[in-house]
């Protein structure tokens, strides 16, 4: 199976735009009570054996088992039944709201993610049609169950043979908007390394930095736009609360970082497409992307969007029949590509890689870049013998530095091919 997602902005009507609102309320509340059943769950099982609080405690059964997806889902028939603004709801919709909490609650455990919160006023922005009837697109139109069609802007076609799984309407600063997921019964063959190799190195100074030597600079557009972006949260902190301005001011606020957004992803896409051109394998750098982004550059690293950039060029590679594959980052920027021998640490105003062993001299983000692209060819197996060998000592290298030991490399003189 193959799987792709369309965007299209809708067109709805006065009442449509209403009616989406009405659901999305109502599916917020579902959320809340569902979640507020799983607290008092919780809160029920953590009370002491010989103790308990001063203030209160939750009595539920000690029979009574944890709230769960399919048990939520029956309360939520039940409900339905005595609850007519639940009913006007599409049933689906409101499952897959109680699904979207028990995946809050699978991170949690799984992925060592935050508690799931309470939602308020306004924060539930999406809500999706897992099932849609036959032939639910027609030229301009889509058919949404319990709601009718709605007029949307088809700004691309649709390839033929597929089928629309589902249909996730979007609340956004700029309208509303659908996402088509259109599933092929087709199986993709998997890429295989072919072509010429492609290392890139990611940083702020320059956004990416290739083996061959090509710097892209860094758009920064929440740096461009701050100043306003500031500007305008002023003035939403000035509106007289209770009024209807601050909801107008906090309107141009979201769509401000919506473009902000918008820029920052179409300058990824534009990049991915220019880098597949360029080479039949990419290699990037497999970056803590969590640690940089609480470190000293935590507000360029995030205006960067470089984890939004490795998914972007991953799916522009899988279009484009380009292998993409991830490699250690370790120490890239203090190893020499043209002897592979450890050269320490630089600081981040040292711009120019110098070798004092070999003398290659190259931008240090061109270097590292090399870097990547050796690592990138030797985990494929199609380095070249001198390489492996070298990448062999190197290893042994970085472990023993690791455990506070160090080993000598022998010299190559040769420069680095790609």
């Amino acid at each position: 199976m193959f799987n792709l997602t369309y965007e299209f902005k809708l067109k709805p009507t006065a009442n449509q735009v209403v009616l989406f609102e009405e659901w999305l309320e109502r599916c917020r509340k579902v959320y809340n009570y569902a979640l507020a059943e799983r607290k008092d769950w919780f809160k029920s099982r953590s009370c002491q054996i010989n103790a308990c609080s001063l203030k209160s405690e939750y009595i539920i059964p000690a029979d009574a088992k944890r709230p769960n997806y399919a048990s939520q889902c029956r309360g939520l028939t039940t409900a339905r039944a005595l609850i007519p603004q639940l009913k006007a709801v599409q049933v689906h919709v409101l499952q897959q709201t109680i699904k979207r909490l028990e995946k809050a609650f699978v991170s949690m455990w799984e992925n060592s993610h935050g508690f799931p919160r309470f939602k308020k006023y306004g924060s539930m922005r999406s809500f999706v049609f897992p099932q849609l009837g036959v032939k639910p697109l027609e030229k301009g139109l889509i058919k949404l169950p319990k709601i009718g069609k709605v007029k949307f802007r088809q700004s691309r076609d649709i390839p033929e043979g597929g089928e629309v799984k589902q249909a996730r309407v979007v609340r956004k600063a700029s309208g509303w908007y659908v996402m088509l997921t259109i599933q092929w019964k087709v199986d993709i063959p998997q890429v295989l390394p072919h072509g010429e190799p492609l290392g890139i190195d990611m940083g702020i100074l320059s956004f990416v930095a290739t083996s061959t030597g090509k710097l892209f600079p860094n758009p920064r557009p929440f740096k461009s736009l701050e100043r306003k972006l500031k500007l305008l949260q002023k003035r939403v902190s000035r509106k007289r609360r209770g009024s209807r301005n601050p909801k107008k001011a906090q309107y141009k606020v979201s769509k401000l970082y919506e473009r902000i957004g918008n820029i920052r992803k179409n300058y990824h896409w534009e990049l991915a497409h220019n880098l597949c051109e360029q080479a039949g394998m990419i290699f990037a750098e497999d970056l803590n992307l969590k640690g940089l982004a609480k470190g000293m550059l935590s507000k360029h690293c995030l205006d960067a969007g470089w984890g939004q950039f490795l998914q972007v060029l991953s799916q522009c590679c899988l279009k484009r029949g380009v292998f993409f594959q991830k490699v250690d980052a370790k120490k890239t920027s203090q190893i020499c590509p043209n002897c592979l021998t450890e050269t320490g640490k630089k600081t981040l105003a040292e711009r120019v890689h110098s070798c004092s062993n070999c003398g290659y001299t190259t931008d240090r983000d061109v270097a590292a870049a090399q870097v990547v692209a050796i690592r990138g060819l030797a985990a494929v197996g199609r380095a070249p013998r001198r390489v492996n060998y070298q990448l062999t000592k190197l290893n042994s290298v970085v472990k023993m530095l690791s455990e506070g030991k160090f080993i000598g490399i022998p010299e190559m003189k040769e420069s680095p091919s790609f």
